[in-house]
């Protein structure tokens, strides 16, 4: 069965980073992601706590061929639609609903729905969503937490994200049920405001070279 979780899973192919990126101007989206695949990294996953977040996922993906772009913090149906509007070809949400989860089969855009405990974890799998974010990952467990994971859920892969930085996402990545880590420091809001893309095709590349502790 073509499940919406394996549709998902392949983002984790590109690299072992997916940027957690939050934009406050859209004049930022363009050069920034034009950095971020510079330096090997494609898949850009844009959060929805600005103003402009959509805008600016609209920008990359007509402007940015090469980026995988998809929208972040997706907490409704509504957030879903005007993902796939902008053009995103994924959706992370920080929990699951059943509302998101249908909503984005019904959209074909593969969906990375978040959890944080168990019940969570069996939620999203009931409704065919086996690769999962784990957040926040550090508050809630981080690496011993997903190794607990591991026994009962041993056909579930995750993509932690939250708190992770890149001297401790090796040791995420070293966890079989981990396929790729999310995280916010690839683009530190004081490159962005100065427009330092140097720094972040930097970042990247630093991030795309990342292998297991």
């Amino acid at each position: 069965m073509n499940t919406p979780s394996m549709q998902a899973l392949e983002l984790a192919t590109h690299g072992p980073v997916i940027p957690v990126i939050v934009l406050d101007r859209i004049d930022d989206a363009v050069p920034m992601a034009e950095a971020l695949v510079a330096g090997g990294v494609r898949v850009l996953e844009v959060t929805l706590r600005t103003p402009v977040a959509l805008q600016c996922m609209e920008a990359i993906a007509r402007a940015v061929p090469e980026a995988i772009v998809g929208a972040g913090t997706v907490r409704s149906v509504a957030d879903a639609q005007a993902a796939k509007d902008a053009g995103c070809r994924f959706a992370v949400s920080p929990g699951y609903s059943q509302a998101i989860g249908e909503a984005c089969r019904q959209l074909a855009l593969p969906l990375l729905p978040g959890v944080a405990t168990a019940s969570e974890v069996m939620a999203a799998n009931a409704d065919g969503y086996t690769f999962l974010k784990f957040f926040p990952a550090s508050a809630a467990g981080g690496v011993v937490m997903l190794k607990a994971f591991a026994g009962p859920f041993g056909d579930v892969a995750f993509c932690p994200t939250g708190g992770i930085s890149l001297a401790t996402a090796p040791q995420f990545l070293a966890l079989p049920n981990v396929k790729v880590c999310g995280g916010s420091w690839l683009t530190p809001p004081e490159a962005v405001a100065a427009g330092d893309w140097g720094r972040i095709t930097a970042l990247a590349r630093e991030a795309s070279a990342l292998r297991p502790a």
